[in-house]
């Protein structure tokens, strides 16, 4: 059920991957979960930003971390920072054989370098 706080804990994630990246045959760095729609997106440190592009489009406040071992939450509305929050519907995590930054087949050989550029 959908909460006023922008986290609806009975949704699944939206794939083990960025959604966009995915369709564009992107890749990405980190992985970040909308906690209300469930949408994967790509962190600030990956070339598209997709998690911060898919707040910007549908003002969906929460995310979590998508990364194995990582629980924090940010609110990009109050710029809020917490270790802790309230369990999610599984996975909690993109599967742990995927590489970081992934997916590797699709990581170009200077992808630090590329980095920098951004």
């Amino acid at each position: 059920m959908a909460s006023e706080n922008g986290i609806d804990t009975s949704v699944q994630p939206s794939g083990s991957g960025c959604v966009e990246c995915d369709a564009a045959g992107g890749w990405w760095v980190h992985l970040r979960r909308c906690a209300l729609c469930g949408h994967v997106g790509c962190c600030d440190d990956s070339p598209a930003k997709h998690a911060t592009a898919h707040w910007e489009a549908t003002g969906h406040p929460v995310i979590r971390s998508f990364e194995p071992g990582e629980g924090w939450f940010w609110n990009f509305d109050t710029s809020e920072y917490s270790e802790t929050g309230p369990e999610l519907a599984p996975p909690d995590s993109h599967p742990l054989d995927q590489p970081v930054p992934g997916p590797s087949e699709r990581v170009p050989a200077d992808w630090a370098e590329q980095l920098d550029r951004h």
